[in-house]
Protein backbone atom coordinates (compact mmCIF):
# COMPACT_ATOMS: atom_id res chain seq x y z
CA UNK A 1 0.00 0.00 0.00
CA UNK A 2 1.34 3.65 -0.77
CA UNK A 3 2.82 5.59 1.91
CA UNK A 4 1.40 8.84 0.45
CA UNK A 5 -2.22 9.80 -0.34
CA UNK A 6 -4.52 8.72 2.59
CA UNK A 7 -6.41 6.23 1.95
CA UNK A 8 -10.26 5.45 3.94
CA UNK A 9 -11.16 1.76 4.11
CA UNK A 10 -13.91 0.41 6.78
CA UNK A 11 -13.30 -3.46 7.78
CA UNK A 12 -16.73 -4.55 7.85
CA UNK A 13 -18.90 -5.57 10.56
CA UNK A 14 -22.27 -7.98 11.53
CA UNK A 15 -23.78 -3.89 10.58
CA UNK A 16 -22.91 -1.91 7.32
CA UNK A 17 -20.79 1.38 8.61
CA UNK A 18 -20.27 4.57 5.99
CA UNK A 19 -17.04 5.46 4.74
CA UNK A 20 -15.32 8.24 6.12
CA UNK A 21 -15.11 11.51 4.34
CA UNK A 22 -11.95 13.15 3.88
CA UNK A 23 -12.06 15.98 5.97
CA UNK A 24 -12.87 14.12 9.38
CA UNK A 25 -14.45 11.01 11.07
CA UNK A 26 -17.63 12.23 12.07
CA UNK A 27 -19.43 9.08 11.54
CA UNK A 28 -16.85 7.30 13.75
CA UNK A 29 -17.62 10.17 16.21
CA UNK A 30 -21.13 9.36 16.28
CA UNK A 31 -21.00 5.81 16.83
CA UNK A 32 -20.43 4.30 20.14
CA UNK A 33 -19.72 1.25 18.72
CA UNK A 34 -16.96 2.53 16.79
CA UNK A 35 -12.93 3.22 16.50
CA UNK A 36 -10.81 5.51 14.44
CA UNK A 37 -7.91 4.47 13.27
CA UNK A 38 -5.03 6.48 11.78
CA UNK A 39 -2.14 4.08 10.33
CA UNK A 40 1.06 4.21 8.23
CA UNK A 41 0.38 1.91 5.73
CA UNK A 42 2.12 -1.77 5.33
CA UNK A 43 -0.23 -3.74 7.47
CA UNK A 44 -3.35 -3.82 5.45
CA UNK A 45 -2.96 -5.98 2.34
CA UNK A 46 -3.36 -5.39 -1.03
CA UNK A 47 -6.44 -8.28 -1.48
CA UNK A 48 -7.76 -7.83 2.40
CA UNK A 49 -5.54 -10.53 3.26
CA UNK A 50 -3.24 -8.75 5.77
CA UNK A 51 -2.87 -8.31 9.02
CA UNK A 52 -4.64 -5.60 10.08
CA UNK A 53 -7.68 -6.89 7.85
CA UNK A 54 -7.60 -10.36 10.19
CA UNK A 55 -7.00 -8.75 13.34
CA UNK A 56 -9.58 -5.85 13.08
CA UNK A 57 -12.19 -8.85 11.59
CA UNK A 58 -11.40 -10.76 14.82
CA UNK A 59 -11.94 -7.62 16.99
CA UNK A 60 -15.52 -6.80 15.22
CA UNK A 61 -16.89 -9.87 15.40
CA UNK A 62 -15.69 -10.56 19.15
CA UNK A 63 -16.70 -6.92 20.64
CA UNK A 64 -19.26 -5.50 17.88
CA UNK A 65 -16.97 -2.52 17.61
CA UNK A 66 -16.51 -0.99 13.76
CA UNK A 67 -12.83 -0.31 12.76
CA UNK A 68 -12.88 2.98 10.55
CA UNK A 69 -9.01 2.91 9.04
CA UNK A 70 -7.15 6.16 7.75
CA UNK A 71 -3.89 4.92 5.86
CA UNK A 72 -1.31 7.56 5.42
CA UNK A 73 2.55 8.58 4.73
CA UNK A 74 3.90 7.85 8.96
CA UNK A 75 4.44 11.54 8.81
CA UNK A 76 0.82 12.09 7.21
CA UNK A 77 -0.77 10.88 9.46
CA UNK A 78 0.67 12.57 12.35
CA UNK A 79 -0.08 15.89 10.63
CA UNK A 80 -3.39 14.79 10.11
CA UNK A 81 -3.91 14.18 13.87
CA UNK A 82 -2.15 17.76 14.62
CA UNK A 83 -4.48 19.68 12.68
CA UNK A 84 -7.19 18.26 14.23
CA UNK A 85 -6.18 18.27 17.95
CA UNK A 86 -8.43 20.78 19.27
CA UNK A 87 -11.32 18.63 17.90
CA UNK A 88 -9.72 15.01 17.59
CA UNK A 89 -11.56 12.44 14.99
CA UNK A 90 -9.95 9.51 15.57
CA UNK A 91 -8.71 7.17 18.82
CA UNK A 92 -5.40 5.23 17.92
CA UNK A 93 -2.19 6.32 16.10
CA UNK A 94 -0.35 3.62 14.54
CA UNK A 95 3.02 5.23 12.85
CA UNK A 96 6.89 4.49 12.35
CA UNK A 97 9.73 6.25 14.65
CA UNK A 98 10.71 8.80 14.75
CA UNK A 99 7.12 10.57 13.67
CA UNK A 100 6.13 8.48 16.84
CA UNK A 101 8.17 10.11 18.61
CA UNK A 102 6.94 13.27 17.08
CA UNK A 103 3.52 12.96 17.51
CA UNK A 104 4.64 12.33 21.32
CA UNK A 105 6.05 15.48 21.81
CA UNK A 106 3.58 17.53 20.20
CA UNK A 107 1.39 15.83 23.35
CA UNK A 108 -0.93 14.34 20.86
CA UNK A 109 -0.35 10.82 22.90
CA UNK A 110 -2.20 10.00 26.32
CA UNK A 111 -0.85 7.75 28.45
CA UNK A 112 -1.47 4.08 28.37
CA UNK A 113 0.09 0.38 28.32
CA UNK A 114 -2.02 -2.12 26.91
CA UNK A 115 -2.56 -5.19 28.52
CA UNK A 116 0.64 -7.44 26.90
CA UNK A 117 2.54 -4.26 26.81
CA UNK A 118 5.09 -5.44 29.78
CA UNK A 119 6.44 -7.66 27.42
CA UNK A 120 7.32 -5.67 24.56
CA UNK A 121 11.29 -4.53 24.65
CA UNK A 122 12.02 -0.96 26.59
CA UNK A 123 13.61 -0.10 23.22
CA UNK A 124 10.10 -0.46 21.78
CA UNK A 125 8.05 1.46 23.67
CA UNK A 126 7.90 4.78 25.17
CA UNK A 127 9.15 4.97 28.78
CA UNK A 128 5.98 7.10 29.72
CA UNK A 129 3.34 4.97 28.58
CA UNK A 130 2.54 6.83 25.83
CA UNK A 131 2.97 4.39 22.77
CA UNK A 132 4.36 0.35 22.19
CA UNK A 133 5.05 -1.54 19.01
CA UNK A 134 2.54 -3.30 17.60
CA UNK A 135 4.68 -5.20 14.66
CA UNK A 136 8.49 -5.16 15.22
CA UNK A 137 9.83 -4.51 11.70
CA UNK A 138 13.28 -3.75 9.99
CA UNK A 139 14.42 -1.18 7.03
CA UNK A 140 15.77 -2.87 4.01
CA UNK A 141 16.05 -2.38 0.12
CA UNK A 142 14.32 -4.20 -2.51
CA UNK A 143 16.23 -5.33 -5.81
CA UNK A 144 14.66 -6.64 -9.31
CA UNK A 145 15.91 -10.34 -8.99
CA UNK A 146 14.79 -10.86 -12.79
CA UNK A 147 17.12 -8.40 -13.81
CA UNK A 148 19.98 -7.60 -11.54
CA UNK A 149 20.12 -12.00 -10.69
CA UNK A 150 22.17 -11.09 -7.30
CA UNK A 151 21.42 -8.23 -4.62
CA UNK A 152 24.17 -5.70 -4.51
CA UNK A 153 25.56 -5.46 -1.43
CA UNK A 154 27.39 -2.45 -0.95
CA UNK A 155 25.91 1.60 -0.96
CA UNK A 156 29.12 1.89 -3.30
CA UNK A 157 27.95 -0.02 -5.74
CA UNK A 158 24.21 1.95 -6.32
CA UNK A 159 26.55 4.99 -7.86
CA UNK A 160 27.41 2.73 -11.17
CA UNK A 161 25.95 3.75 -14.15
CA UNK A 162 23.63 0.98 -14.65
CA UNK A 163 21.62 2.04 -12.45
CA UNK A 164 21.27 5.62 -13.54
CA UNK A 165 17.27 6.26 -13.70
CA UNK A 166 16.86 2.71 -12.33
CA UNK A 167 16.88 3.98 -8.18
CA UNK A 168 14.63 5.55 -6.42
CA UNK A 169 13.75 6.43 -2.08
CA UNK A 170 11.38 7.80 -0.78
CA UNK A 171 11.37 11.43 0.60
CA UNK A 172 12.75 11.64 4.03
CA UNK A 173 10.82 14.07 6.06
CA UNK A 174 7.68 12.77 4.54
CA UNK A 175 8.02 8.81 4.36
CA UNK A 176 8.90 6.69 7.29
CA UNK A 177 10.96 4.32 5.20
CA UNK A 178 12.81 7.51 3.35
CA UNK A 179 13.60 8.77 6.38
CA UNK A 180 15.02 5.42 7.40
CA UNK A 181 17.67 5.85 4.10
CA UNK A 182 19.35 9.29 5.35
CA UNK A 183 19.39 7.86 9.79
CA UNK A 184 20.76 4.41 7.65
CA UNK A 185 23.25 6.57 5.46
CA UNK A 186 24.79 8.40 8.62
CA UNK A 187 24.90 5.31 10.53
CA UNK A 188 26.96 3.19 7.93
CA UNK A 189 29.09 6.56 6.54
CA UNK A 190 29.99 7.80 10.23
CA UNK A 191 28.34 10.71 10.34
CA UNK A 192 26.26 13.30 8.52
CA UNK A 193 28.50 14.82 6.25
CA UNK A 194 30.05 11.70 5.09
CA UNK A 195 26.01 10.14 4.73
CA UNK A 196 24.94 13.76 2.95
CA UNK A 197 27.94 13.91 0.28
CA UNK A 198 27.43 10.07 -0.55
CA UNK A 199 23.98 10.43 -1.04
CA UNK A 200 24.19 13.80 -3.21
CA UNK A 201 26.66 11.72 -5.53
CA UNK A 202 23.54 8.99 -5.43
CA UNK A 203 21.28 11.36 -6.61
CA UNK A 204 22.90 11.71 -10.06
CA UNK A 205 21.20 7.86 -10.25
CA UNK A 206 18.22 8.65 -8.26
CA UNK A 207 14.33 9.01 -10.31
CA UNK A 208 13.62 11.78 -8.35
CA UNK A 209 11.62 12.44 -5.17
CA UNK A 210 8.41 9.96 -4.02
CA UNK A 211 6.34 10.58 -1.28
CA UNK A 212 5.03 6.92 -1.08
CA UNK A 213 7.86 3.86 -0.30
CA UNK A 214 4.91 1.58 -1.30
CA UNK A 215 4.66 2.96 -4.94
CA UNK A 216 8.69 1.99 -5.52
CA UNK A 217 8.34 -2.08 -4.96
CA UNK A 218 5.65 -2.65 -7.87
CA UNK A 219 8.08 -0.62 -10.28
CA UNK A 220 11.00 -2.87 -9.14
CA UNK A 221 9.08 -6.23 -9.57
CA UNK A 222 7.92 -4.89 -13.59
CA UNK A 223 11.94 -3.67 -13.91
CA UNK A 224 11.15 0.07 -14.57
CA UNK A 225 13.58 0.13 -11.12
CA UNK A 226 16.29 -1.92 -10.23
CA UNK A 227 17.22 -0.92 -7.02
CA UNK A 228 14.59 0.65 -4.32
CA UNK A 229 14.16 1.34 -0.24
CA UNK A 230 11.20 -0.62 1.72
CA UNK A 231 10.96 -2.60 4.63
CA UNK A 232 10.80 -6.06 5.64
CA UNK A 233 7.13 -6.68 6.41
CA UNK A 234 5.76 -4.50 3.89
CA UNK A 235 8.58 -5.84 1.01
CA UNK A 236 7.78 -9.45 2.17
CA UNK A 237 4.11 -9.48 2.01
CA UNK A 238 4.69 -7.71 -1.50
CA UNK A 239 7.25 -10.26 -2.75
CA UNK A 240 4.15 -13.44 -2.48
CA UNK A 241 2.19 -11.13 -5.64
CA UNK A 242 5.78 -9.49 -7.21
CA UNK A 243 7.75 -13.01 -8.17
CA UNK A 244 10.54 -10.30 -9.05
CA UNK A 245 11.20 -8.56 -5.72
CA UNK A 246 13.97 -9.66 -3.63
CA UNK A 247 15.12 -7.56 -0.15
CA UNK A 248 18.97 -6.97 0.58
CA UNK A 249 20.52 -4.77 3.43
CA UNK A 250 23.47 -1.78 1.71
CA UNK A 251 26.58 -2.40 3.75
CA UNK A 252 29.61 0.36 3.85
CA UNK A 253 32.19 -0.79 1.91
CA UNK A 254 34.55 -3.61 3.77
CA UNK A 255 31.22 -3.98 6.12
CA UNK A 256 28.70 -5.99 7.09
CA UNK A 257 24.87 -5.48 6.14
CA UNK A 258 23.17 -3.60 8.62
CA UNK A 259 19.83 -2.74 9.27
CA UNK A 260 17.66 -0.98 12.31
CA UNK A 261 14.14 -1.75 14.04
CA UNK A 262 11.06 0.68 11.95
CA UNK A 263 8.27 -1.09 14.03
CA UNK A 264 4.76 0.08 13.69
CA UNK A 265 4.18 1.72 17.52
CA UNK A 266 0.86 2.70 18.57
CA UNK A 267 -0.74 5.04 20.96
CA UNK A 268 -4.03 6.34 22.05
CA UNK A 269 -4.60 10.05 20.60
CA UNK A 270 -5.36 12.44 23.41
CA UNK A 271 -8.82 13.62 23.61
CA UNK A 272 -10.22 10.35 21.40
CA UNK A 273 -13.85 10.43 21.04
CA UNK A 274 -14.11 6.83 21.27
CA UNK A 275 -10.72 6.21 24.14
CA UNK A 276 -12.48 3.46 26.02
CA UNK A 277 -12.58 1.60 22.03
CA UNK A 278 -9.11 2.47 21.55
CA UNK A 279 -8.08 1.08 24.54
CA UNK A 280 -9.44 -2.33 23.64
CA UNK A 281 -8.55 -2.33 20.27
CA UNK A 282 -4.81 -1.82 21.80
CA UNK A 283 -5.20 -4.79 23.82
CA UNK A 284 -6.28 -6.83 20.91
CA UNK A 285 -3.46 -6.20 18.76
CA UNK A 286 -1.28 -7.13 21.68
CA UNK A 287 -2.84 -10.08 22.53
CA UNK A 288 -0.86 -13.24 22.52
CA UNK A 289 -2.95 -14.86 19.08
CA UNK A 290 -2.76 -11.51 17.63
CA UNK A 291 1.01 -11.62 17.96
CA UNK A 292 1.80 -14.89 16.81
CA UNK A 293 -0.22 -13.48 13.37
CA UNK A 294 2.64 -10.69 12.76
CA UNK A 295 4.14 -13.33 10.83
CA UNK A 296 1.72 -15.91 9.60
CA UNK A 297 -0.72 -13.19 8.20
CA UNK A 298 1.21 -9.95 7.94
CA UNK A 299 4.60 -11.32 7.41
CA UNK A 300 6.45 -8.80 9.97
CA UNK A 301 7.65 -9.82 14.04
CA UNK A 302 6.01 -9.97 16.70
CA UNK A 303 6.66 -6.97 18.75
CA UNK A 304 6.27 -9.40 22.21
CA UNK A 305 9.27 -11.08 23.21
CA UNK A 306 7.65 -14.04 24.70
CA UNK A 307 5.93 -14.58 21.54
CA UNK A 308 8.14 -17.30 19.72
CA UNK A 309 6.60 -17.95 16.17
CA UNK A 310 7.82 -21.27 14.41
CA UNK A 311 5.51 -20.37 11.15
CA UNK A 312 6.73 -20.54 7.41
CA UNK A 313 6.90 -16.71 7.38
CA UNK A 314 8.27 -16.57 10.73
CA UNK A 315 11.21 -19.07 9.60
CA UNK A 316 11.65 -16.93 6.24
CA UNK A 317 12.59 -14.32 7.73
CA UNK A 318 14.80 -15.13 10.33
CA UNK A 319 16.78 -16.63 7.68
CA UNK A 320 16.86 -12.97 5.61
CA UNK A 321 17.80 -11.36 9.32
CA UNK A 322 20.76 -13.94 9.57
CA UNK A 323 24.33 -12.12 9.27
CA UNK A 324 22.84 -8.73 9.35
CA UNK A 325 24.08 -6.54 11.87
CA UNK A 326 21.24 -4.56 13.69
CA UNK A 327 21.82 -1.16 15.46
CA UNK A 328 19.50 0.44 17.57
CA UNK A 329 19.36 5.25 16.59
CA UNK A 330 18.60 7.40 18.86
CA UNK A 331 15.15 8.41 18.16
CA UNK A 332 14.75 11.04 20.41
CA UNK A 333 17.58 12.88 19.24
CA UNK A 334 16.72 12.26 15.63
CA UNK A 335 13.02 13.40 16.15
CA UNK A 336 14.86 16.53 17.67
CA UNK A 337 16.95 17.11 14.76
CA UNK A 338 14.75 15.75 12.27
CA UNK A 339 14.05 19.17 10.53
CA UNK A 340 17.43 20.40 10.42
CA UNK A 341 18.76 16.67 8.63
CA UNK A 342 16.10 16.73 5.92
CA UNK A 343 17.35 20.44 4.94
CA UNK A 344 20.68 19.47 5.03
CA UNK A 345 19.70 16.57 2.94
CA UNK A 346 17.56 18.78 0.32
CA UNK A 347 20.60 21.17 -0.02
CA UNK A 348 23.10 18.29 -0.72
CA UNK A 349 20.71 16.58 -3.20
CA UNK A 350 19.05 19.86 -4.62
CA UNK A 351 15.80 18.08 -4.21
Amino acid sequence: MPRNTLKIAVVVSLLATPLLSACGGSSAAADEKAVTVYSADGLKGENNDGWYDKVFADFTRQTGIKVNYVEGGSGEVVQRALREKSNPQADVLVTLPPFVQQADSKGLLQKYRPAGSAQVAAADKAAGGTWTSVVDNYFGFVYDKKELKQAPTTWQELLDGRYKNKLQYSTPGVAGDGTAVLIKAIHDFGGQKQALEYLGKLQANNVGPSASTGKLAPKVDKGELLVANGDVQMNYAQSKTMPNLGIWFPAAEGGKPTTFALPYAAGLLTGAPHSENGRKLLDFMLARRQQEEASSIGGGFSARTDVKATDANATALAGLMDGVDVFTPDWNGIEKNLTSYVEAWKSATGS
